[in-house]
């Protein structure tokens, strides 16, 4: 894949992770609280992880007109999203009533974190 054509994807995935941080992790909580949401459900976390969630989404709409500008925003995403989702994951199995988030949110933070990894330009394809 050229440089051009992975910017371009870059560009496509970024505004629609930011559009999913923005609406869809409220929608998810509220459609599908079994492997969204932890139990006891937690009103005061979950509004905490939406609102953390939605900043970073629309972060992340204004860095699909630039990717390569906002390289380490787009890192920071990677990152962040891999390891909450190592913790979570953690937490999923010592726990047995937490198991339905290794379906829901858990393989969704490491499915954005892969997508967002693949398509980042290395710094060699700049340099000339």
């Amino acid at each position: 894949m050229t440089v051009e054509t992975k910017v371009k994807a870059l560009k496509i995935a970024l505004t629609a992770v930011g559009l999913i941080y923005i609406f869809g992790i409220y929608a998810m909580m509220k459609f599908m609280p079994d492997s969204w949401t932890w139990d006891p459900r937690q009103p005061e976390y979950e509004q905490m992880i939406m609102g953390i969630y939605a900043t970073l989404g629309v972060f992340l709409l204004l860095a699909a007109q630039d990717p390569l500008a906002n390289r380490s925003l787009i890192w920071f995403t990677i990152a962040s999203n891999i390891i909450h989702g190592l913790i979570m994951m953690a937490q999923s199995i010592l726990d047995m009533s937490e198991t339905p988030n290794l379906w829901g949110d858990i393989p969704a933070l490491f499915l954005i974190a892969a997508l967002l990894w693949v398509l980042m330009p290395s710094r060699d394809a700049f340099k000339t």
